[in-house]
């Protein structure tokens, strides 16, 4: 099968779909043929071209704009390669007769569920404890739940994803994800790793509830979504869940425990009104992946142990 992947070069999700690639894909593309220019999706006549060049059967779109704050100040931006780069590939695919697996986000809920947190930090001895004691929410958001972002980044993912559906309604297979790392690229994990070893005291949002997710089972899903030929919309996480300073503190706990930090810095939960940023951000955004699951007939894996996983890979 001939495989079009596009994304940055950089990308921790370009990267782990490269490295996850079963045998029997070819990829194609400028980077397979050692060109250093990646393709740019918000330039329909470059997509266009490329998708006639290489004829590939198969496209995964890890190609997004995922700088949440920075989008509500470059909102154009941000819809130029969450919504046009969408429809350009789309609209390739649909021309060659190709299917499309397409990337989206638990930001197109607004996570408006009724929900408490209850945050406290460590103890005199400093041991760390979960920054979610107890939670009454409504249950997960499904695949056909409405949705409702609360910022320019989640609303142009939800555009994308109705592009998506309108121009490839039967070859178009949308995976919505969440909290994603991993061991390359930008991403929350790796920046908790350098802050941990440069700060006696970090302070990390506790009300926030998700489940992080590592790039490489984000990976696995997406081709085996491609393998399956499946279609409509699927929901990918790992298992469990998680606020971002539970993330955080189990950062913490496995890097020491791999010999990645010997510093062992505070880590502090704070309300989100106590680190105020440029976007809402979902209180609770938890996808509900049960059903997705059967489809791809892939177990669930807790999320602490995809992480275990991915510090093990820079240790």
């Amino acid at each position: 099968m001939r495989v079009l992947i596009t994304g940055g070069v950089s990308g921790q999700l370009r990267h782990e779909l490269l490295r996850a690639a079963p045998a029997e894909a070819l990829l194609v593309g400028p980077a397979a043929d050692g060109e250093s220019a990646r393709l740019d999706v918000t330039d329909a006549a470059a997509v266009a071209e490329c998708v006639a060049r290489y004829a590939p059967e198969l496209i995964l779109n890890a190609a997004a704009y995922t700088h949440v704050d920075r989008a509500e100040s470059e909102p154009a931006a941000a819809r130029a390669v969450n919504v046009d780069g969408v429809r350009h590939l789309a609209e390739a695919a649909l021309e060659a007769n190709a299917r499309l697996v397409h990337v989206s986000t638990d930001f197109v809920f607004g996570g408006s569920a009724t929900g408490r947190a209850l945050a406290r930090s460590g103890g005199p001895s400093g041991e760390h404890r979960s920054g979610v004691e107890g939670w009454d929410v409504a249950p997960p958001f499904t695949e056909d739940a409405p949705t409702a972002p609360l910022g320019v980044y989640g609303e142009s993912k939800r555009d994308g994803e109705r592009v998506l559906a309108a121009v490839l309604p039967e070859s178009g297979c949308l995976v919505r994800t969440s909290w994603v790392y991993g061991a390359h690229g930008a991403n929350f994990v790796r920046t908790m790793l350098r802050l941990m070893g440069e700060r006696d005291e970090i302070g990390v949002v506790a009300d926030q509830i998700g489940t992080p997710t590592s790039a490489r089972s984000l990976a696995r899903a997406l081709w085996r979504a491609a393998e399956l030929e499946l279609g409509g919309t699927l929901h990918w996480s790992d298992a469990g869940v998680a606020s971002w300073y539970d993330l955080a503190v189990a950062v913490l706990e496995e890097a020491r425990a791999l010999g990645l930090l010997t510093a062992r810095p505070r880590i502090v939960p704070l309300r989100t009104d106590q680190y105020p940023t440029p976007a809402a951000r979902p209180a609770v955004s938890v996808l509900e992946t049960s059903r997705s699951r059967e489809r791809l007939g892939l177990p669930a894996v807790h999320w602490r142990e995809e992480l275990r996983l991915v510090l093990g890979e820079l240790a």
